[in-house]
């Protein structure tokens, strides 16, 4: 029977920062103090420098650097990377001091890997600030030059920050020993239960991608979706929010977003005006060409009225009165300028009708009787 004899593992040795303690102490505190306490002291100072260069000197270095480089084009680089730049000396000062105190040979192995799971989290993290200051820049310059889709720039940041934060937690998992391969297997199995159970809220995020792509409407636009409209003031990853005339708020779910008609009041060039009116049959011909003569004048006479289509015509005769159309485009599509406008317009067509003795038709039929069937009917019945 073969005899098993144990391997001797030589302890690893020093590393350069222990050895160089080691030498400083044996270089000028010989006698005055032994390893254990050298050691010690070694790691408070160490804690004590990191600290200082993490609080102090990074913000000093990052306001020198601010102004050198202060014509540079983002301008939001440099504060968002100066937090995890101080974290991180600070962190790596806490992990050179634990690295030579006399007790770190007999911490447990899952205690050291936390120092793995810090330092690749706060690299992350940097990682993710330059994201969002790069994102952020690129906000400032859509929004300055008015492209259109700087309105959906926070739900793409929302979008991308939360798929790195579950990459950032599966990193540092991993860097922590765990099996994220036989997490992801096991994710990927009770996925298509979670996918069943959550299909509402996945079509709605996917609605909202629709909306990002297509570009439809923007945050601020007055829109109409189904029998809601109002004013944007969200689009989020799961709903759009609408703020309606009555000041009350509507939450569309995107889905619903993605596959309705949506009807932008806001990108209308102009606001139609069409309007039928009815002029009595006793009017004279004359008087009512004349009167539409001045209506003509008056619409190409205002400069709210959008001149590349204006119609004023005798359109028709109806069984009540002749019928005159009017129709036009305003130039503004205010809606408050719009009606602004058509109250104007309106009354110079009652004064032109009026000017030139023109009688407009009531809406509802007028029976005309001569005198004698007026006075037959005011007597009443025969005896």
């Amino acid at each position: 029977m073969t005899e098993l004899i144990p391997v001797q593992v030589p302890p690893a040795p020093p590393g350069p920062l222990l050895r160089l303690v080691g030498w400083l102490q044996a270089r000028f505190f010989p006698e005055a103090m032994d390893d254990t306490t050298a050691r010690w002291i070694a790691a408070l100072l160490i804690v004590l420098v990191a600290i200082l260069l993490g609080r102090f000197v990074v913000g000093i270095v990052f306001s020198r650097l601010k102004k050198l480089m202060a014509k540079a084009n983002n301008q939001l680089m440099l504060p968002a990377l100066e937090p995890p730049a101080a974290t991180l000396l600070i962190l790596l000062g806490f992990i050179a001091a634990l690295s030579i105190v006399p007790i770190w040979e007999e911490v447990p192995r899952l205690v050291r890997l936390g120092e793995q799971g810090a330092l690749t989290a706060v690299v992350l993290w940097g990682i993710a600030c330059a994201g969002g200051a790069v994102i952020d820049h690129f906000a400032v310059g859509a929004r300055a030059r008015r492209l259109q889709i700087a309105a959906f720039i926070p739900l793409i940041k929302r979008t991308v920050v939360s798929f790195f934060v579950v990459f950032s937690i599966l990193v540092v998992l991993e860097s922590l020993g765990f099996e994220v391969k036989t997490f992801l297997t096991g994710l990927g199995i009770g996925g298509l239960a979670f996918a069943l159970a959550a299909q509402d809220t996945i079509a709605n995020m996917f609605g909202s991608f629709v909306v990002v792509m297509d570009q439809p409407f923007f945050v601020g636009e007055y829109i109409r979706i189904l029998n809601f409209e109002g004013t944007v003031e969200e689009i989020g990853l799961r709903s759009t929010r609408l703020r309606t005339g009555q000041r009350t708020q509507v939450v569309i779910p995107n889905k619903t977003v993605a596959t309705e008609v949506i009807n932008n009041f806001t990108r209308m060039p102009q606001r139609r005006v069409d309007a039928t009116i009815g002029v009595t049959y006793d009017s004279p011909p004359e008087s009512i060409q004349l009167a539409l003569a001045d209506i003509r004048a008056l619409l190409r006479a205002d400069p709210g009225v959008d001149q590349t289509l204006v119609v004023v015509s005798l359109a028709d005769f109806s069984d009540t009165s002749l019928r005159v159309q009017i129709l036009y485009y305003t130039a503004d599509p205010d809606w408050e300028a719009h009606m602004a406008l058509r109250e104007r317009i309106n009354l110079g067509i009652l004064r032109a009708f009026a000017g030139r003795g023109v009688t407009l038709a009531y809406p509802n039929p007028v029976i005309r009787l001569d005198a004698a069937a007026a006075q037959k009917i005011a007597n009443g019945p025969a005896a």
